[in-house]
């Protein structure tokens, strides 16, 4: 299955680069290119891309804003941000809008195509050091855990402890010695459960209520 891939940077020649780069993966395929925030939600209702890769720093509308406007209106499509800046406040605001992923753009071509592939598929990427950032963030800024976390059975917390530190569900599955499709079961109850949309968004209410804590 090829992934339908925007680019968006405000710089011509980074496009250009992750245009060469990505072009090598068979199963990728690059369809658009936007320089600023409100293009790119333009070029997404227009091109339906799979995933977006989105810069922060951007002229017109910046890549945190867009990737709200995004998320709101195509919930289909994943953004994944790629940046040279970890700013906590950047990492932060940009995943609890929706988006799938925080990478920095000196990530080695091939781990970026594997972070592609994987949010496509519904997992959630951040680049090393960026998890512990967005727990720090969210540990100073939420004083107790959220209600909705208290709604969760011990399995479903023991999933989503697992599911905030990255793992996928087979790798919950074979931590917890039950099926994937278990798993599968137990992560949509906890979305239904949490109100969030999906993965990146239950992991962020994880860190910031001290599931790992209370669970």
């Amino acid at each position: 299955m090829v992934i339908r891939i925007l680019l968006v940077d405000d710089e011509k020649l980074i496009r250009r680069g992750l245009k060469a780069l990505l072009t090598l993966e068979t199963t990728l395929d690059i369809v658009g290119e936007a320089n600023d925030g409100k293009t790119a939600i333009y070029q997404a209702e227009t091109l339906q891309p799979d995933v977006i890769l989105m810069d922060v720093r951007m002229p017109e509308m910046n890549g945190v804003i867009a990737t709200k406007e995004i998320c709101q209106r195509f919930p289909q499509i994943k953004v994944l941000i790629l940046t040279t800046f970890d700013t906590d406040e950047y990492v932060t605001q940009a995943l609890r809008h929706g988006a799938a992923g925080y990478l920095l753009k000196d990530t080695p071509s091939e781990e970026l195509a594997q972070a592609i592939q994987a949010v496509h598929k519904g997992y959630t990427q951040l680049g090393p050091g960026i998890g512990q950032k967005v727990s720090q963030q969210l540990i100073i800024s939420t004083a107790k855990p959220p209600p909705e976390l208290e709604q969760l059975t011990p399995r479903e917390k023991e999933i989503l402890q697992l599911i905030a530190k990255g793992s996928n569900n087979r790798e919950i599955a074979q931590e917890l010695y039950i099926s994937e499709k278990t798993v599968k079961n137990h992560v949509t109850n906890i979305l239904n459960r949490l109100n969030v949309r999906d993965r990146t968004q239950a992991a962020i209410l994880a860190n910031g209520g001290g599931c790992g804590v209370s669970g």
